[in-house]
């Protein structure tokens, strides 16, 4: 039985509900690794100083988990002369359909980063149980070829992008809690974007000498 299911069998108000939920997805943020989000944070930036490409990928909500850390990465933070290169691999229909009734759904990433990844790219994939066929597939394309990996994780070990990946936030949960693991991989699109707002914004006004 997971955390969720044992707040249902104890508490089945709404309200009651409620607040054991918040409260656990609390304690869940507060036991993250934040070395391991400032290691994320340093992938970033450094693709961002070299012009490299992040690619964002997920199944099912951590598929709209991608779109929104292209969109709050890429388009949120405002830089246009030095952007953030975010672009999410589950925001078009048509290439995912082509390629999952051609070649089988587990190709759905690798097909497209064989034709969109160039080296120094990052291929950042988000997976609550880590273990999803498409996701896996297409962490080991991008080592295969040198490219640095980020795995989103969770669940007890984080499955196997987990022990693949080169750099991992993971967090623990018990089996089956997705609903947690993903509101946290949320959390994380926003922390990263408010940084990394702040200090590319800090950067860009050391560089002209201006707030000093």
């Amino acid at each position: 039985m997971n955390a969720l299911d044992e707040f249902f069998a104890t508490h089945r108000d709404a309200r009651s509900f409620a607040a054991l939920y918040v409260n656990y997805l609390g304690d869940l943020l507060k036991q993250l690794d934040f070395d391991a989000v400032a290691a994320f944070v340093d992938v970033v930036l450094a693709a961002r100083a070299r012009g490299s490409r992040i690619f964002f990928m997920g199944n099912g909500g951590s598929a709209a988990t991608a779109s929104h850390f292209a969109n709050d990465l890429a388009i949120g933070i405002h830089c246009p002369e030095k952007p953030v290169r975010a672009v999410s691999l589950t925001d078009n229909v048509a290439t995912m359909t082509a390629i999952a009734n051609d070649d089988g759904y587990d190709q759905v990433f690798v097909k497209q980063l064989a034709v969109l990844m160039e080296p120094g790219d990052v291929v950042a994939v988000i997976s609550a149980s880590g273990n999803s066929p498409s996701v896996v597939k297409a962490v080991e394309f991008a080592k295969a070829r040198g490219n640095h990996t980020v795995a989103l994780t969770g669940f007890a070990t984080g499955g196997q992008v987990a022990a693949l990946a080169d750099t991992v936030v993971h967090v623990k949960t018990r089996p089956g809690e997705y609903g947690p693991v993903e509101d946290a991989h949320m959390v994380l699109d926003h922390l990263l974007a408010s940084y990394l707002n702040r200090a590319i914004a800090a950067e860009r006004r050391d560089a002209t000498g201006s707030g000093r």
